[in-house]
């Protein structure tokens, strides 16, 4: 037991935070607020580390058990399922606080809770569905597991994002969501207030949007409901940036100390953003009367009520959780809940003259055809998977030794630079710098490409499996497609007669460099080099070649979640990428025995497929055990009980605008 009565872990918890915070001096209570907080060496306060991402795993620290997306989670509707996979949440979260310390975080931002009212919305994986009444209930039970069930002690601090009205990516940073009280209340409320009402939820993340003018991080609705009527028993902190941009893009004041001040006192206590410039807005709003030592007080004693919590302060032997270790990260335990959530989470939209499930006696041969085939894919806030067993892998394993081919659907290509009449090929042997330099079609100059609509194609190299990157020059470097920017997706423009250009993620045009044949990006498009495409093979005759061998064809359709619908981007159409659908209906054409599966982020018109294909299976990118969880649905060894969380409109048309709230 230490020598300040905060650090006697038998005193009541409201006396020991205000002990803490009575031996601070301001300027070390105001280096608390940023979400980087400073360590207090001479009263023994650890450094700490607000934040970190546990969407459907903890996430960015290193491998960890990966569960089905939100947005297929909610497709359970299994309030006891949500509940074990947040104590693996938990559980995992700690693990790594034990082996990371301050790097490993254990107030987490998850779950997202926003209603996802409309289905083009890029952070649309993320959440929970349309339903306030269904999101509440199940995050209110992923809550209790995240958190724990001790009285005092937390396994973790979960955090909810973003109050509130936040469902549009394009100008999130400058719009404001006009809503009338009644939809406030009883529509975009009515998700957050049950896991903080019955969960109690530790804290709560702000939206980068305004709310009838008022942005969030300083809307009086912070103190007056979240804390006020709901009883926020932790702290609000803000979203990234998002103490900055209340300048720089609301334009709402015109000073960081003016953000700093209204924020606080209207009842944000953690604040996302640069430390420096958070700490000196705070002392400028407290020079200029903005802001009282009272009130840097208040928010520290949110923040500290939670670190206390978490154990921060006591012995190991009174903290019931301090025994979770490395060890418990991944156990197997853990893989057989991914499991079960991935079957769960897969529902059944159409089943014509019951073609599911095969009998694997009956089958000789199937045939896995397109680009979700044979990937499991992660998005922004996935953890980092211990292993994936794909869709093609998992359908093999159950067939054994019959036939299962795979065709991914793409077309194989060569580029030629007209600048030089040089095909565009890499090196390989750790050179993987894209050049203008050969004179004949090789392996080194393969490329697959993929469409995935509205302009967004990737291409990966034959020679390493790697996919090109936009970056300085071009490269094929990427072993996945995962960047905040995009980097990997090209925009093939059309000049005719096989003659494109190409865009790049960031608006520039490639170019390729007379000296050395490298290819980097020019701005303007007159000064774009033009390339001749070569189509080697079609990937959709091979499709059609693989689907007519096979007794039944399996086609896997679906979305990249970093393509055309992510965070900062909002989906151009609800549709499936054209390039799809036509392998899709070329597939059926040639072997009617087509189950289609949906594997997407999001809701999709799938109007044609409705009417044609015979069965139809969706699910979300469900992490590591999606392939072994769809071959056990598809050959019958698990009924598919899944139900779709939000409505699936059969057209854009169908829709108003995504800012109307």
């Amino acid at each position: 037991m230490g020598k300040y009565p905060f650090q006697n872990p038998n005193l009541e918890l409201e006396d020991r935070v205000d002990d803490l915070i009575s031996h601070l001096t301001l300027e070390e209570k105001v280096s608390l607020l940023p979400t980087e907080q400073a360590a207090i060496e001479r009263l023994g306060i650890p450094k700490y580390s607000v934040g970190g991402e546990a969407a459907h795993g903890v996430a960015w620290v290193g491998e960890a058990t990966v569960f089905p997306q939100p947005i297929g989670l909610a497709c359970t509707w299994d309030k006891d399922l949500l509940h074990k996979i947040g104590d693996v949440i938990g559980t995992e979260a700690r693990a790594y606080y034990k082996k990371l310390g301050s790097k490993g975080g254990l107030t987490l931002w998850a779950p997202t809770v926003d209603m996802a009212r409309d289905p083009r919305w890029g952070r649309t994986e993320e959440a929970y569905g349309e339903d306030p009444c269904l999101t509440g209930e199940l995050t209110s039970y992923l809550i209790k597991g995240m958190q724990g069930e001790h009285p005092f002690y937390l396994k973790m601090g979960a955090t909810l994002k973003h109050f509130f009205a936040n469902n549009n990516e394009y100008e999130r940073g400058t719009t404001s969501a006009s809503i009338d009280p009644r939809n406030m209340n009883e529509y975009y409320f009515n998700a957050f207030k049950p896991s903080i009402v019955n969960a109690k939820t530790c804290c709560i993340m702000t939206a980068y949007n305004s709310v009838n003018g008022t942005p969030c991080i300083v809307d009086p609705i912070l103190n007056e409901i979240v804390k006020g009527e709901w009883d926020l028993p932790g702290f609000i902190v803000t979203d990234a940036a998002d103490f900055s941009q209340t300048v720089t893009m609301h334009r709402y004041y015109s000073s960081h100390y003016e953000t700093a001040a209204t924020a606080l006192k209207n009842g944000v206590d953690c604040i996302t953003d640069e430390p420096e410039l958070v700490i000196e807005s705070v002392q400028e709003a407290l020079s200029r009367g903005l802001l009282d030592e009272a009130d840097i007080d208040n928010a520290l004693r949110n923040i500290f009520r939670v670190r206390f919590r978490l154990g921060q302060f006591d012995p190991e032997s009174r903290n019931p959780y301090s025994s979770i270790s490395e060890e418990d990260i991944c156990r197997p335990e853990h893989r057989r809940l991914s499991n079960e959530a991935a079957k769960k989470s897969v529902v059944l939209l159409k089943n014509e003259d019951r073609i599911l499930p095969l009998n694997r006696d009956d089958i000789n041969s199937i045939a896995v055809i397109g680009p979700l085939g044979d990937v499991v894919y992660t998005d922004w806030y996935s953890g980092t998977l211990p292993y994936s067993i794909t869709p093609f892998e998992g359908i093999s394993r159950k067939l054994g030794n019959k036939a299962v081919t795979f065709t991914e659907g793409c077309d194989c290509i060569a580029l030629k630079s007209l600048d030089n009449d040089r095909y565009i090929s890499i090196r390989g042997d750790d050179d993987n710098v894209l050049r203008a330099e050969s004179s004949k079609v090789g392996v080194n100059e393969l490329f697959d490409v993929t469409d995935w609509g509205w302009g967004s194609f990737t291409l990966k190299s034959h020679v390493n499996g790697k996919f090109v990157n936009g970056g300085e020059s071009l490269t094929a470097s990427k072993e996945e497609v995962r960047s905040w920017f995009i980097e990997e997706s090209f925009n093939m423009l059309s000049k005719g007669d096989d003659i494109y250009i190409i865009k790049m993620w960031n608006d520039k045009y490639v170019a390729v460099c007379e000296e050395d044949g490298t290819l980097s990006g020019v701005k303007n498009e007159e000064d774009a080099s033009r390339f001749k495409v070569e189509f080697l093979s079609g990937g959709i005759e091979e499709a059609v070649v693989s689907a007519k061998g096979a007794d039944v064809s399996i086609v896997f359709v679906g979305n990249n979640p970093y393509i055309n619908g992510k965070e900062n981007y909002d989906r151009p159409d609800i549709i499936l990428p054209p390039a799809q659908e036509e392998l899709l209906k070329a597939v059926y054409k040639a072997n009617p025995n087509t189950i289609m599966v949906v594997v997407g982020s999001y809701p999709f018109a799938i109007n044609w497929a409705v009417e044609n294909i015979p069965a139809i299976l969706y699910t979300s990118h469900a992490g590591q055990e999606i392939g072994t969880a769809l071959a056990d649905i598809i050959f019958g060894d698990y009924s598919p009980a899944g139900r779709l969380n939000m409505t699936w409109y059969r057209t854009v048309e169908d829709l108003p605008s995504i800012k109307d709230y």
